[in-house]
This record gives structure tokens, C-alpha cells and sequence, in this order.
């Protein structure tokens, strides 16, 4: 018999063809193959939200190509990825094959060896129309949110604006922790410290904190207001610090405490992605995107492709038993018997978790990732030894630490002061477990855990060699960072891990945020703008409450719980209903002018702040009789004071040219402006094919980017696809060119016509309808 397999990435396709062998024949459908039509909003709201799916364009010779191999095939294999995304792919694929007289079967695995790959096979099903019910509420959701609320902010904001039902709340965290910052106010305290000497000469000397002062905690804020001792002047620390030099300093209390740290669990897709974004300083989208080789498939040499992990969008901490167990092996080899625990750990996952799914785990015990490394890029490797580090440490024993406390005592005159107090801790590693390989980063505050204390008994005097006081002032709430971002999401319930290097994208890209040089997200004027509107006219489409409902929504339409025309129909009415009366009752919404007291140089008129379509800059308060405009130097502005110089040279005056944005994005122009007034489009590295020129970036009329010759009118060669300076494997064509689909996939076409060549750049799910 005939098969074929159908799978979603070309790499994935490899991988797999290498376990089935020449009896199959394996081709990709290089992502979604249908979705909803870009130019219109695709759901019939009267006739309970139908969907009209077409194809994908650019996807017309993949769709044909699937059903010429299946009219050949006996038997259909529908292997995409296991999960929603994956099953409507399938589905889609399904509905366009079904007639060609072949059999169709769904076969899922979770990680991409043979005996995965071999077991799937074995026990194929059916596609789970409930997950792909849910996958089309959800696409029906965002395109409801997406075409209906953005135009609206087209006409009460300004043009070319989207909102998207996931986009718009994580755009609220933003601003929300930015109005928590600027509506903090700091809070001075000071501590004391003093350096103590052990009188018996046993062990160096080590600094000691005021914990309490006349029977009052020292600034701990947990305790009851009558309890709490906030020193909040230079005066009454160093008042205090006098008091404390004046006695006698002694070791009264030695406290210790042996406990266990047991070890994190092994990666879901949402720790892996704080944890590579705080270790790596990967962003959260070049996580999945590695990750998804690693998973598809890596040339391992002679071996050929072999998948390194496993599926890397799950929610579920279970791990498969025979993982464990060569896990338990490896520990045992590397570490000691003791290193493994007696039982297989077992990590309890979130309740609305997929268990079928498994964490994401190396899927070979023999291919460590030095064994490997020199056939993975950096990036793969460090991804690869993260994962690989966090699954072994997350089946090793438990640490054993021991915190020792010395509390310093007090004597004046060889009493004891009660009520007064400083302490100091340290802590001693008994037996390191799984911290012999891998302890988890922390996001803001690193945990401390004290340094070595001297050998020292109770009742042994000490010796006040110093005494310090130390100014300090509360701190605001942190401005997120992609990890913590990402940790907020998913407590809160909003979106799912596998759309969330989509929504951090998304909100970048729509500018309602931005990262500061610490890499944290603050809101743009924009953002706040949009973000305020929301929240007033549509309170319940961006609360965090009804966002994370809706994601339970999704879920019980999978599980055959719920009807998902209800769940949109239910979502629509007041969404409809809310969205009428703002477009009745509102007026246009704009940030107000800001007074300066710059003059303007052209009329005397005193210059404002005024807010356009690429961010703030200095007008004439004069107009429309003055026009005259200045860019608005400083951080928040668009157009950098200092122009960024290249090493191409001006063709007019030999001056460097140097990189501008207008409102057509990116240009060059010469550094010697208004003195030279020199442009031109910034090449792609591409050659024109008729005459040789750059071909170049440019704007049509409505905003669209095309590329052309840079010799046009001349020469009158355009694409409206990027091209990319990368030769056709196939035919040798000088250059490839750039396509994108509705469901986020990106991939590579041949600029032959007479070629099919096409091969996919990464993939990842959207979260919201992007207009």
C-alpha cells in the first residue's frame, strides 16, 4: 500500500521520512493551508458566526500538490502538531482530500523518534473535531475583536490602529504597572550594620543587621503597625548606631535550621520561556522558534535528522516513565545512587493543563548536548543544555540545606539589654542534590543565601570593629520584562503559552509598547491613548477576569463541554451592543498640546507639544498660518537627535549617508542635510534581474511596501513579496522571495514561476487578528 504523511513543517517532514523510510512519502503543508480572508471579515454574524475559509495565498501549489499525492495514496496519514493550530491544519486538509477516495487518518506524537513515530503510526484515529471547534472560536473571537474594534479606533484615534482580544490586556498590564510607578512615592529608611570581631580570635570577622531596637521590629512591614520600627532619618539612625557602639556586643542565640529545596519541575512552554529570557536573554519569540527546530529536527552528520526534544507547547509537567528511568540511569552514572530520589518525582500540573502532552524533555539519553554540539548553532546548544539541564536536575534528589542565625545580644555593664537585637545568617550546603547541576534563576530578586559564618559558641563575646548606617528608599514595581510578562499572562489566565510570543510581538509592533535599555516594557503615548479608550468604553473585553473566562471557554469547547456558537454568541451581544453606542456617543481622542516656552523661530509664536502618527514633536502654536515643525529631542521621541551614519557614501557630495525614518518608514539621506538634501531607498541586497540595479523598499499610494528596481522609472521591476537575498536550492534562482500567512507562518518561495521551491522560516500562532 500507498501512504502518505502529511506534516506541517519541511523539517519535521525529514525527520520523519528517516524513521518511516522509502515506503512513505512524507510532504509539508508548510503551515495553515486555509483561514479566514484578509480583506473582509469572513463570519457570517447572522448565521451563527460561519466561517468563510479560503485558501491561503501562496498556498495554491501546496494545496495542489496534497491532493495530487493523495489521489495516488492508499492510506493518508495526518500528522501535524498536537494541538489546536495542528488539528485545524489537519482538518482543513482533510475536507479538501476527503473526496480524492483515501483513506484519512490523524496520528499525533509528541516527540519525533522512532519509537514515537513507529507507536503513532500503529494506532491511528480520527481529527478531534472538538479541538478544531475550539481553534475556530477562538479565530472567530479575534477576527470578531479584530475588525470591529479596530476601525473604530481608526476613526476616534487615528488610522491604521488594531486592538486584538489578547493584545488589548496585555497592553493594560503594561500600562497599568506604569501608572503604579509613577504613582509611587518613595519612602526613605535607613539601616545599621555593625562589623563584629570574635573576641577569641576564632574565624574572621562578619557584619550583623539591627533586626529589633527596643523590643520594635526594625522596618518589617509584615508586622502590626504598633510592632514596626521604620528608622527614617540620618539623624535618628546615627542616634541609634551611637547606642549600639556604646555596649557590649555578645553571640546569645544560635539557630539552626536544616531544610530540603526540592528541584523545579521540568519545562512547560511558559517557564522555558522566562527562564531563556532571563538566562539567555532570549526573547520569547526566538524561544519557540528554537525550540520548534529542536523538535522538528536537527542534521545530526551521518546520522541524519534526529528530534532533540520534545513538543515544546504544552502546559503539562508529566513526564513519560521510561523517560524517567534513563534519567534515574544518567543521574546515577554522573552523580552517585544518592542523587536519585526513591520514588520518581512527580509534578502536580495546573488543573486545566492538556495531559496528554508531556513536558518538554530531551528525547535521547545518548545525546547529551556536548555529545551534540558541534552539529547545533549557539543558539540551538544553549537552548538545547537549558532544557536538557532543567529535565535531569528535575528527577535528582532534593538539597539539603542548613541555615545557621547568630542573633547578637547586647551588654552595658555586663547586663543584658533586653529588646535590642542584630542578626546575621548564612547558610551551609549538606548535600547539594540536584544543585550539583542546575538551580533556577530568579526574576527580580535573587534570593540570598548568606555567606560562611565563623565557629563560634553561645555566650562568645564579640568585638565592634565598625558600625555603618545605610541609607535607603522604597522601590516602585518593576516595569516587566518579557519573562515576567509572560509569568503575569499566565497567572492571570490570559491567552495560552503558545500565543504568547505572538501578543509580545504584537504589541511591539502596534507600538502601544516599547523596551527601555534594560529590556523592560514601558507603554508608548499611543498605548496609553488606546488603553484608556478601552477601558472605558469596553471594560469588560480587556478585564483580566473575563479574558482568562473566555480562555476556560476554549477549553470546555474541547472537552465537549460547551458549544462554541454559544461561547461566541455569548461574547458578540454586549461586544456588538457596547461597540454601537461608543461609535454613537464619542468624539475624536487625542493626547492634548503641551506648552514649552520655545519661541518659534519662524513667527514668534510660542512652540507646543503636539502628538502625530510617528509620536511627538514641537509645532507652531500659530497654525495653520505657521507651519513650522521641529522633532522633539530626548528618550520619548521618534527622531534621534544624532543620525546613525553607514559606510555608504553620498553620491552628490561624498558626505556619509546616514539612516532616517519619515512616514514611510527607513530611508537614507545624507548626513550633511539641509546643506545636501540626497535620498534614497535603503537596498535589500538583492539584485534587479533585468538591469542589475539594488532592488529597494517602497510605499504605494496606500501604504502598502512593494519592492522595485532602484533604478526606477528606467527600469520598472517590482514584487509585491520581500525579496531575500538567498539562491534557490532547486533551480538556482538568484534570489528568493518572502511570504507570510494569516496564521503567522513564514516561509521562503522560489521567484520562478516554472519552480514550486518552498520552505518554511519558523511558525508561530497568532493571538489576535492583526489588521
Amino acid at each position: 500500500m500507498k501512504s502518505l504523511v502529511i506534516v506541517e513543517s519541511p523539517a519535521k517532514a525529514k525527520t520523519i521520512n528517516k524513521i518511516l523510510g522509502k515506503d512513505f512519502v512524507l510532504k509539508a503543508s508548510v503551515g495553515h493551508v486555509k483561514d479566514l480572508p484578509k480583506k473582509e471579515l469572513g463570519v457570517d454574524v447572522e448565521n451563527d458566526f460561519s466561517p468563510s475559509y479560503i485558501t491561503i495565498p501562496g498556498k495554491e501549489k501546496v494545496l495542489k500538490e496534497l491532493k495530487s499525492e493523495a489521489k495516488k495514496a492508499d492510506v493518508v496519514y495526518l500528522a501535524t502538531d498536537p494541538d489546536r493550530e495542528g488539528e485545524a491544519i489537519a482538518w482543513h486538509i482533510a475536507e479538501d482530500i476527503k473526496s480524492r477516495g483515501s483513506k484519512i487518518f490523524r496520528v499525533t506524537f509528541h516527540e519525533i523518534t522512532e519509537k514515537a513515530v513507529k507507536e503513532a503510526m500503529k494506532n491511528p484515529g480520527s481529527v478531534d473535531i472538538c479541538k478544531v471547534e475550539a481553534q475556530q472560536a477562538r479565530r472567530v473571537l479575534d477576527r470578531l475583536v479584530g475588525y470591529k474594534l479596530s476601525p473604530f479606533l481608526w476613526k476616534k484615534v487615528r488610522r491604521g490602529l488594531s486592538a486584538g482580544r489578547v493584545q488589548s490586556v496585555a497592553v493594560k498590564l503594561v500600562v497599568d504597572r506604569e501608572r503604579e510607578i509613577e504613582a509611587f512615592k518613595k519612602e526613605e529608611y535607613w539601616t545599621i550594620e555593625a562589623l563584629l570581631h570574635p573576641e577569641n580570635g576564632q574565624g574572621s570577622d562578619f557584619w550583623g543587621r539591627l533586626y529589633k531596637y527596643n523590643d520594635r521590629l526594625v522596618i518589617n512591614r509584615d508586622e502590626e503597625e504598633g510592632k514596626r520600627f521604620l528608622i527614617t532619618d540620618a539623624s535618628t539612625a546615627q542616634n541609634i548606631a551611637d547606642d549600639i557602639k556604646s555596649k557590649d556586643a555578645f553571640l546569645s542565640t544560635i539557630e539552626k535550621k536544616l531544610r530540603k529545596r526540592a528541584p523545579s519541575p521540568p519545562f512547560i512552554t511558559s517557564t522555558l520561556q522566562q527562564e531563556a529570557s532571563r538566562r539567555l536573554k532570549f526573547p520569547v519569540k526566538k524561544t519557540m522558534m528554537v525550540a520548534q527546530q529542536l523538535y522538528e529536527g536537527v542534521e545530526l552528520g551521518k546520522e541524519g535528522s534526529s528530534g532533540l526534544i520534545t513538543y515544546m507547547r504544552t502546559d503539562s509537567f508529566r513526564i513519560a516513565p521510561e523517560a524517567q528511568e534513563w534519567a534515574a540511569e544518567l543521574i546515577v552514572s554522573s552523580f552517585g545512587k544518592e542523587y536519585v530520589p526513591e520514588k520518581p518525582p512527580h509534578y502536580k500540573s495546573k488543573g486545566s493543563a492538556q495531559d496528554a502532552h508531556e513536558a518538554i524533555r530531551p528525547t535521547y539519553p545518548d545525546k547529551s548536548p556536548e555529545k551534540v554540539k558541534s552539529f547545533l548553532s549557539k543558539d540551538q546548544y544553549n537552548l538545547y543544555s537549558l532544557i536538557w539541564n532543567r529535565f535531569i536536575a528535575s528527577q535528582m534528589s532534593p538539597a539539603q540545606l542548613e541555615q545557621t542565625t547568630f542573633i547578637i545580644g547586647l551588654k552595658k555593664d555586663g547586663v543584658e539589654i533586653k529588646g535590642t537585637e542584630l542578626r546575621t545568617s548564612g547558610t551551609v550546603i549538606r548535600f547539594p542534590g540536584f544543585m550539583a547541576l542546575y538551580t533556577e534563576s530568579k526574576d527580580d530578586i535573587e534570593e540570598e543565601e548568606g555567606g560562611i559564618l565563623p565557629q563560634l559558641k553561645e555566650g562568645d563575646p564579640l568585638r565592634q570593629e565598625d558600625i555603618k548606617t545605610i541609607q535607603h528608599f522604597t522601590q516602585p514595581p518593576p516595569r516587566y520584562t518579557e519573562a515576567t510578562l509572560v509569568k503575569t499572562l499566565e497567572e492571570k489566565g490570559i491567552g495560552r503559552p503558545s500565543t504568547y510570543a505572538a501578543i509580545l510581538s504584537t504589541i511591539q509592533d502596534r507600538k502601544y509598547a516599547e523596551k527601555n535599555e534594560d529590556k523592560r516594557f514601558f507603554p508608548t503615548e499611543l498605548g496609553v491613548v488606546v488603553n484608556d479608550l478601552l477601558v472605558e468604553k469596553f471594560p469588560e473585553l480587556i478585564d483580566f477576569g473575563f479574558t482568562a473566562k473566555m480562555e476556560t471557554e476554549l477549553d470546555e469547547i474541547e472537552s465537549a463541554n460547551l458549544k462554541w456558537v454559544e461561547v461566541v454568541k455569548d461574547f458578540y451581544t454586549p461586544f456588538n451592543h457596547d461597540l454601537l453606542q461608543a461609535s454613537k456617543d464619542m468624539a475624536k481622542v487625542k493626547p492634548q498640546d503641551i506648552p514649552t516656552e520655545e519661541v518659534c523661530d519662524k513667527c514668534g509664536s510660542p512652540m507646543v507639544i503636539k502628538w502625530g502618527r510617528h509620536g511627538r514633536f514641537l509645532a507652531c502654536s500659530g497654525y495653520p498660518k505657521c507651519k513650522n515643525t521641529k522633532p522633539l529631542e530626548g528618550d520619548n521621541s521618534s527622531q534621534k537627535a544624532e543620525p546613525v551614519l553607514t559606510d555608504e557614501k553620498c553620491e552628490k557630495c561624498g558626505a556619509p549617508m546616514a539612516f532616517k525614518r519619515g512616514r514611510f518608514g527607513k530611508f537614507l539621506a545624507c548626513s550633511r542635510y539641509p546643506d545636501c538634501k540626497n535620498t534614497k531607498p535603503i537596498s535589500t541586497g538583492v539584485k534587479c534581474p533585468l538591469d542589475g540595479g539594488d532592488i529597494v523598499e517602497r510605499k504605494s499610494k496606500r501604504g502598502r511596501s512593494f519592492w522595485s528596481c532602484g533604478n526606477y522609472p528606467d527600469c520598472k521591476f517590482a514584487l509585491w513579496q520581500k525579496p531575500v537575498p538567498k539562491q534557490c536550492p532547486k533551480c538556482g534562482a538568484a534570489f528568493l522571495t518572502e511570504k507570510r500567512n494569516r496564521a503567522g507562518d513564514v516561509f521562503l518561495v522560489c521567484q520562478e514561476k516554472t519552480c514550486d521551491h518552498m520552505e518554511e522560516v519558523k511558525r508561530e500562532e497568532s493571538a489576535n487578528e492583526a489588521m
